[in-house]
């Protein structure tokens, strides 16, 4: 795996200093404190994804601190200080790059957390094909991953009544 280098910085979308967010490789299975912080982020953040779609059957919502450690993801989390206020989890191959989870604390939501960190993502995959799935009902994230390049690949019911909308890039 290409190392993602030193830290990196990205101001806010409203032209503030975002807190001075730095994306960086995290490691939650290593460290039960910011495996703490990050569940802690995935359940906020997940919960503001149920409202949305009027469903909370979403798996990642209902995890465990075990759950989140035992996960086998590769991990960015993005700091504002030495707050955790946004993390993405991905898998790969050499061909492939699967976005499992992107979270942003809801109060740092509008910040370009998201897109900075799926933006570090796509940096990493290099040509390497990138999929991504999220609520059919999660407009704000359709239109994060629409605005990065990504194309729908069809919408799926993974459960009764709660439908998630594939994208590839």
């Amino acid at each position: 795996m290409r190392p993602f280098g030193a830290e990196r910085s990205k101001q806010g979308r409203d032209g503030g200093d975002g807190g001075g967010v730095s994306v960086v490789r995290i490691w939650p299975a290593a460290d039960e404190g910011l495996a703490r912080s990050l569940l802690a982020v995935q359940h906020a953040a997940y919960a503001v994804e149920a409202a949305l779609i009027g469903d909370d059957r979403i798996p990642p919502l209902h995890e465990t601190l075990a759950d989140v450690r035992a996960v086998p993801l590769h991990w960015l989390g993005a700091r504002s200080g030495p707050r955790l206020v946004g993390a993405i989890g991905w898998t790969e191959d050499d061909t492939t790059v699967g976005i499992d989870r992107l979270v942003v604390d809801p109060a740092a939501h509008r910040r370009g957390i998201g897109r900075a960190l799926v933006g570090a993502v796509l940096s990493h995959a290099g040509n390497r094909r990138v999929v991504v799935a999220t609520g059919r009902d999660n407009r704000p994230a359709r239109q994060l991953y629409e605005s990065l390049g990504f194309g729908s690949t069809g919408d799926e019911e993974v459960l009764p009544r709660l439908w998630v909308t594939h994208y590839a890039r």
